[in-house]
């Protein structure tokens, strides 16, 4: 049920700094306001996989099988990881650098997809966080959680260009800044890799 504690609740735990916002707001300091808004398309969709194994009970399989949270976990880490090396050893200035229409929107969108579909932790909260909204004796909790699904959905999305639009506004004063495009280069790199790792220790 749509409640003032649900969506508190949902803006608190969108509003906690993670992978995506790690990646839409270094999307947006480095490739402007459209690629930040496409960078958090694709962590929003990346989501929906998670939301649809919770909505159709798969996460109940997962949240029991060590095999299938571990297959996922590590496929997770291992991209984190590879985005902390690309990260890292990126050399070019944060200029502006239009999306290309032969397939440079959609490879964006891509990569941000896959940075929220590999975290398993993801369904894992799922399924712990959107039954307590539901109302066994409301209307059918299936619709129940495909609506709140939705409502959840909206507000990642916005939140996230929130942050990628933020980000913009300050490429400016980061591309006069050589020295300070190195240094917010390397923390993306560490964001990403201590993330990675962090996902790599998580238990279930």
């Amino acid at each position: 049920m749509l409640t003032t504690e649900f969506l508190i609740t949902s803006l608190i735990v969108v509003l906690i700094p993670g992978t995506g916002v790690v990646f839409t707001v270094s999307t947006g300091l480095s490739q402007g306001r459209r690629a930040s808004v496409l960078a958090s398309l694709g962590c929003t969709l990346g989501i929906v996989p998670h939301l649809l194994a919770t909505v159709l009970g798969l996460a109940a399989v997962m949240h029991t099988s060590a095999l299938a949270f571990q297959l996922l976990k590590y496929a997770g880490v291992a991209y984190l990881f590879y985005l902390a090396v690309v990260t890292w050893r990126d050399q070019s200035a944060f200029t502006v650098q239009p999306i290309r229409a032969d397939g440079g929107a959609l490879g964006l969108v891509t990569k941000a997809f896959l940075l929220n579909i590999l975290n398993p932790k993801l369904t894992i909260f799922f399924l712990a966080f959107l039954p307590q909204f539901i109302q066994p004796d409301g209307v059918a909790p299936l619709l129940q959680l495909m609506g709140l699904s939705g409502v959840f959905m909206v507000m990642t999305f916005g939140v996230f260009v929130v942050y990628g639009l933020l980000a913009h506004a300050f490429r400016k004063s980061v591309i006069e800044f050589p020295r300070v495009q190195a240094y917010l280069r390397r923390t993306f790199a560490a964001a990403f890799a201590g993330l990675g790792t962090q996902l790599a220790f998580s238990e279930r």
